[in-house]
């Protein structure tokens, strides 16, 4: 009796550790949307400079302003204004490939623009050193 009364104990301690990691992961999601879809607002608005300097220090470590201003100039402007935009999934991380080890939340969103009527967008937000979530990824497909 005593040991199904403790095996019992370390079941219920697992699914209760179990639990309260998928809410942290969807507390971390819920958060890595809300900073995606502020650095957004400025992509869309083409606001490069903003998106550039809101960006994860890992992304502006990794790209210069002026590259940055170049590339999403280039992949964006063609397209036009966003006329939707609905997230499709968003996934929490700890691992991604050619990234150092962290907090990341890959977003993936199906999109429509002025002159494309259906995209694939993945943000890639990561929890910054200063402790808030910040894009530090960016692919329309």
């Amino acid at each position: 009796m005593t040991i199904k009364v403790q095996t019992l104990g370390v079941l219920c301690l697992v699914v209760t550790l179990g639990c309260a990691a998928a809410q942290g992961n969807e507390d971390a999601e819920k958060a890595a949307v809300e900073a995606a879809d502020q650095w957004l607002e400025y992509v869309d608005g083409g606001d490069w400079a903003k998106s550039y300097s809101e960006a994860a220090e890992y992304f502006r470590s990794a790209v210069t302003k002026e590259q940055w201003t170049q590339q999403i100039s280039a992949v964006r402007s063609p397209l036009g204004k966003v006329t939707s935009r609905e997230v499709k999934k968003a996934t929490y991380t700890k691992s991604l490939p050619g990234a150092p080890d962290g907090d990341y939340v890959v977003i993936q969103t199906k999109a429509s623009f002025e002159n494309k009527a259906s995209a694939v967008e993945t943000i890639t937000p990561m929890l910054d050193k200063d402790g808030e979530w910040h894009v530090s990824g960016y692919l329309i497909k």
